[in-house]
């Protein structure tokens, strides 16, 4: 676990010293987002954050090349260099957008040769994680891969409305997943357990923490579509890699739970972003919108209007976020019971938070409603005067 602690060091410090050089970029050349009517910022802001998250990420993947224990990784295959390269050209897409704002048809076509790259560099959904089922048909694993990437890749992109959301939530449902390929990793070869995963993983995390800093509310910079498609192509990355780690006859039923079909686990990790994305292609839809069309319904958006301050929206989706990965995660470590019962408690907790606002504001409509009504009841007397009291009936002459 030491040398995963040290890339994820190695790509947040590098993350977080590049950040204020890309702000000083953005508005040299432009790539500032201006106030707009959907948006809860409300000052003109840079938004190249996500090159700083790809350096980092990059920084990352290099440091890990020269690490000895590591060298199975980089042997084996060009997987990393594919996942690096796939990184390298979402984030070229989305600072082009962030520069120019092309086209959501421009964005999507771009997203897919990225996704197709990474597939012929080997990373691939071929088999699953159930009794050992294989995607009989290459074309078929390469359509499946790129559908996987693609979705992750706008689930976050989707979800990056609020100040230091989209890199909390992937730094704390990565820090779940990275646990669970680590463990995994040990099982199924305890004397070689260096794993793809989890230094991507690591890496993404790193890179994560490193940014928070600049973009948490109010944020100084933010990510942009070069680092949401960063982000999500790093997770869709590392759930198609982890499917190959697991072997039926070697890793225990209770470890297999959180992967019981292909990226569960990440399904949970990004389970908000994914919501929010259903949500709103439905709701532009039933519209006669394009799906891409910018609203103000959003998840992040119906918090703030619940009465929930920017901060504490944020948080809301940090716990259900917490909740879902880790909770997830807890399979491995207890029994199915226990952790359905974790899970079922944290569910508890982060619906009552989310709802706290509108259900304190109907307590008091309630108390006041009927505090009002109690008040009519009540003798007033002037400052001072006691009421001289009622005799009983057996004091009367």
């Amino acid at each position: 676990m030491k040398v995963y602690l040290t890339l994820l060091v190695i790509a947040a410090l590098v993350t977080y010293v590049a950040t204020p050089a890309m702000r000083h970029l953005a508005v040299k050349v432009g790539a500032v987002t201006a106030v707009r009517s959907r948006d809860v910022h409300s000052t003109p802001t840079a938004r190249l954050g996500g090159v700083a998250i790809f350096l980092g990420l990059a920084a990352g993947l290099f440091a890990a090349s020269a690490i000895p224990f590591l060298e199975p990784v980089f042997e084996s295959s060009g997987a990393v260099w594919a996942v690096l390269g796939g990184a390298a050209m979402v984030c070229a897409l989305g600072l082009a957008d962030d520069i120019w704002d092309l086209d959501w048809m421009a964005k999507l076509a771009g997203q897919v040769l990225a996704a197709l790259m990474m597939a012929w560099g080997g990373v691939q959904l071929v088999t699953v994680p159930i009794a050992g089922v294989t995607i009989g048909s290459s074309y078929l694993s390469l359509v499946v891969t790129v559908v996987v990437v693609v979705v992750a890749i706008n689930a976050v992109n989707f979800v990056d409305g609020l100040d230091g959301l989209a890199a909390g939530m992937i730094a704390i449902g990565g820090a779940a997943f990275l646990t669970y390929t680590y463990v995994l990793a040990r099982s199924a070869s305890p004397g070689d357990y260096s794993s793809l995963a989890t230094v991507i993983l690591a890496v993404l995390v790193g890179a994560c923490i490193g940014f928070l800093p600049h973009n948490v509310h109010p944020a100084r910079i933010f990510m942009g579509d070069s680092g949401s498609m960063v982000l999500g192509l790093s997770i869709a990355a590392a759930s198609i890699v982890v499917t190959g780690q697991i072997d039926p006859e070697v890793v225990s039923e209770r470890e297999r739970i959180p992967a019981f079909i292909p990226i569960v686990l990440p399904l949970m990790v990004v389970a908000v972003p994914l919501i929010d994305m259903s949500l709103a292609i439905v709701r532009r839809l039933a519209r006669l919108e394009s799906p891409f069309a910018p609203d103000t319904h959003h998840l992040h958006h119906r918090l703030l209007r619940f009465g929930h301050t920017h901060r504490w929206a944020v948080s809301v989706l940090y716990l259900w976020t917490a909740v879902l990965s880790f909770g997830t995660v807890s399979l491995v470590f207890v029994d199915t019971a226990a952790a359905i019962a974790l899970i079922g408690g944290g569910v508890v907790v982060a619906a009552y938070i989310t709802f706290s606002p509108r259900t304190h504001a109907l307590l008091s409509r309630l108390w006041s409603k009927f505090g009002d009504r109690a008040a009519t009841f009540r003798r007033v007397t002037p400052e001072g005067h006691v009421p001289k009291p009622r005799p009983s009936i057996g004091d009367q002459p």
